[in-house]
């Protein structure tokens, strides 16, 4: 059996670490450099690297803090926010990231993600689906989380990883920041509709709501979260006895 992994998410804004509800109302955590390093130490397999306005702003992604952030840290880097092309997969990963995570750019140009995938391996290429309830369908938003599209999610993801995306992030909006576990429903038509690693996002409020979405959710590979562990209301390492105690398999 494959080990499931615990991965923070640091959402960069002007080069600091910041947390939102429902991806809005944001509020400043701490410096991204020392608080991937603590991750790092502390348990984490892995850790996803998020310039959360680089879209919406129409610029490229700070590379500056996330070269600091890839020296600083052991453990595989997911890097997103801004990424429009493969040059920009190729900035990011020379700036030390190991997966490059996309989104609005591939809403914008779906061959993005074929044209990576051949270039760098499909290991490398994750599409991030921000996705919110709309008339009874989960629909796709854009610009982190601003804006709405048209698509329906579960086709949408499947259509990107039949186009080489080799990893998922489903990011809830309904549930983010609001510490009710995870959004299940949500997981379970994406998890049964690809053949590749889901990372589920968006809603851990407490170390129960990885045993259930482990449980109750077998085929999710991950889960992610961000306030819960920037203000420690959950430690990592405690986080992983837990779930041992609980018959699921991490890396200790």
């Amino acid at each position: 059996m494959i080990t499931k992994r615990i991965i923070p998410c640091l959402d960069v804004r002007d080069g600091r670490v910041v947390k939102g509800v429902n991806f809005e109302g944001l509020s400043d955590v701490s410096s991204p450099v020392e608080l991937a390093k603590f991750y790092s130490d502390n348990g984490a397999d892995e850790l996803v690297f998020y310039d959360i306005t680089a879209s919406v702003e129409g610029r490229a992604l700070f590379t500056d803090i996330l070269k600091k952030v890839a020296e600083t840290i052991f453990i595989p880097l997911t890097v997103g926010g801004g990424i429009n092309t493969v040059d920009d997969f190729d900035r990011v990963l020379k700036c030390g990231a190991d997966k490059v995570s996309v989104n609005s750019g591939a809403l914008k140009n779906p061959n993005l993600i074929y044209e990576a995938a051949k270039k760098y391996g499909n290991q490398c290429v994750v599409i991030s689906a921000d996705v919110k309830r709309e008339d009874g369908k989960f629909t796709v938003y854009a610009k982190g989380g601003r804006e709405k599209t048209d698509l329906e999610a579960v086709s949408w993801i499947k259509k990107c990883v039949d186009m080489g995306a080799g990893e998922v992030v489903l990011n809830s909006i309904d549930t983010d920041g609001v510490k009710g576990g995870f959004d299940l429903e949500m997981l379970d038509a994406v998890c049964n509709a690809v053949n590749v690693p889901v990372i589920a996002s968006g809603g851990a409020g407490k170390k129960e709501d990885f045993v259930e979405l482990f449980t109750k959710i077998p085929k999710a590979d991950a889960g992610l979260a961000a306030s819960i562990f920037h203000f420690k209301e959950v430690e990592i390492p405690d986080l992983k006895r837990t779930l041992k105690e609980n018959g699921i398999l991490v890396r200790i």
